[in-house]
């Protein structure tokens, strides 16, 4: 019996995207912005180079390198920010498949039936008895017992115990 759906490992691409597409919006536009600024104060330079150098002019030029340097510093950090997200994004898809594929097992291993695999894995999650009656919409006595053949089969007396058993396995 499969515990949980697939389709949850796998990244929200579609929000991976938009963030991307944001951040490349960002970084050409200021991109475009240091580019003027620096064209317009070469500009101004070669027009004043006969009448002598202002200062103010080569201030500008000066902040405009430095806005293209960080724009360009910028989109370094961005494209490492981005790229370790998709891995941590990767890790986090692995987990949850493993964490699927030890329940799996657990539960089969424990012989659950299919209404006590459900019960185990709200408990897992840290539903109470009546949240997980609700969500089953069983009456609290049924989960209760459903609960203690659980616990039995998987040699544990309580819920916690219940979940350390996979919180140790995943560590």
């Amino acid at each position: 019996m499969k515990i949980m759906n697939r389709k949850t490992a796998t990244p929200n691409l579609s929000a991976y995207n938009r963030e991307l597409i944001a951040a490349l919006a960002i970084v050409t536009l200021q991109a475009v912005a240091a580019i003027f600024f620096l064209i317009d104060s070469v500009d101004e330079i070669i027009l004043q180079i006969s009448d002598g150098m202002d200062f103010a002019v080569i201030a500008e030029c000066v902040i405009a390198i430095a806005l293209l340097a960080g724009v360009v510093l910028g989109a370094r950090h961005t494209r490492k920010l981005m790229a370790e997200a998709r891995r941590r994004e990767s890790a986090l898809a692995v987990a949850r498949g493993a964490l699927a594929e030890m329940l799996d097992l657990r539960f089969a291993e424990w012989q659950l039936s299919a209404g006590e695999c459900d019960v185990a894995l709200f408990a897992i999650k840290g539903c109470s008895v009546a949240e997980i009656a609700q969500l089953r919409n069983t009456a609290a006595g049924t989960v209760r017992s459903q609960l203690s053949q659980i616990y039995a089969k998987a040699g544990v007396t309580s819920q916690s115990m219940l979940i350390s058993i996979f919180i140790e396995e995943l560590i």
